[in-house]
């Protein structure tokens, strides 16, 4: 159990950290397109901000799914 808390910590924490990198990156891109939606258009983002929370989301869900998929860990 600690073992698996321990994992969901550090895939969270990773994934923060990145999220807070990218934000500060991405202040400086200059073109921002709009998504178009089937009902309207999202806000201007850069391009790279959107693939960056993808792969932050990747991030944190595989690292958790990994923590919660596990073998369970036998008491010593």
């Amino acid at each position: 159990m600690l073992l698996r808390l321990r994992l969901i910590s550090a895939s969270l924490t990773g994934g923060l950290l990145l999220l807070l990198l990218l934000c500060l990156g991405a202040q400086n891109l200059d073109r921002r397109p709009q998504l178009n939606l089937l009902v309207g258009r999202s806000a201007p983002l850069p391009v790279g901000f959107v693939v960056g929370v993808a792969l932050v989301i990747g991030v944190i869900s595989g690292g958790c799914s990994a923590a919660l998929a596990g073998p369970e860990q036998e008491p010593d």
